[in-house]
């Protein structure tokens, strides 16, 4: 199964979240095809295309995320603030929006959930490290705490409520690596595309977490418990790699060459919003 083919079986009506966001914007052109209807979302204001229902929905409003999750076939959940910031702030979308997407899909009877995880979740082991799905998370970040809340919640659901879910645990999804931690992160947009497909569309997957980083020569990520996907990155960070290495290098203890989530290990404290 190709980036860009059509997955064995159509969806009737396909939900994706987040769908003004920069990987949104990539996936909902690619996941027209994979259903009848595809129901693009987005606090956003989302402008028309193809046949897509477009809806503008704050996940924090759990009345409105109700109504977007009617009448669904599954879910891929990209909606988040996608970058480290106060808690005030990540709490509503990232913490209370996964809720509402989860409890939802619960009322709605939504049985497969793809969900936007991050290496952040686990951003604070070292790069000298190589770690599995099993490795407790050790966020680096109020993102992080956030993206590590949404797997317990989807752990949560399927094993109260069958609801299943591949957590997409993603590196650096950019069109090209950006810096030298990127030779290891780094996503492209047709391994993206056919991860999702694959987390939507391989029977039982139960709740599963996927390290998602393209065929890069060097990995933190030991990905075989989640083999079970059949997924495999075809595209690599190294033809980028004397570019990169080009650049000022990093002093020795700079956090982009010492942890796996980077500066984010770095970043704040925020003041309190009391």
């Amino acid at each position: 199964m190709t980036a860009h083919s059509a997955p064995p079986s159509r969806f009737d009506r396909l939900l994706l979240t987040g769908a003004a966001g920069s990987l949104g914007k990539v996936l909902r052109e690619r996941m027209r095809p994979w259903a009848r209807v595809l129901r693009a979302s987005d606090v956003a204001a989302l402008e028309p295309a193809g046949a897509d229902e477009c809806v503008r929905c704050d996940l924090a409003d759990g009345r409105a995320v109700d109504d977007l999750l009617r009448g669904v076939s599954a879910v891929v959940h990209l909606g988040a603030v996608s970058v480290e910031r106060p808690f005030h702030e990540i709490l509503q979308a990232n913490i209370l929006g996964t809720y509402n997407v989860y409890e939802s899909a619960r009322r709605h009877g939504v049985k497969r959930i793809v969900f936007a995880s991050s290496n952040h979740v686990v951003g604070f082991y070292r790069q000298d490290q190589r770690i599995d799905a099993d490795a407790p998370p050790r966020p680096d970040s109020n993102y992080g705490v956030s993206k590590a809340f949404g797997e317990d919640l989807a752990r949560f659901y399927f094993d109260r409520y069958g609801i299943e879910t591949v957590c997409l645990r993603i590196g650096s999804s950019f069109p090209e690596p950006r810096d030298v931690r990127m030779l290891t992160s780094w996503l492209s947009y047709d391994d993206l595309t056919d991860l999702v497909q694959r987390a939507l569309t391989v029977p039982d997957v139960g709740f599963t977490i996927a390290f998602a980083a393209s065929a890069n020569r060097d990995s933190w990520w030991d990905n075989r418990k989640a083999a079970h996907l059949g997924w495999t990155p075809r595209d690599s960070a190294e033809r980028h790699r004397a570019r990169l290495e080009a650049q000022p290098p990093p002093a020795p203890d700079d956090p982009l060459v010492t942890y796996q989530g980077g500066t984010y290990t770095a970043l704040g404290p925020f003041e309190p919003n009391w």
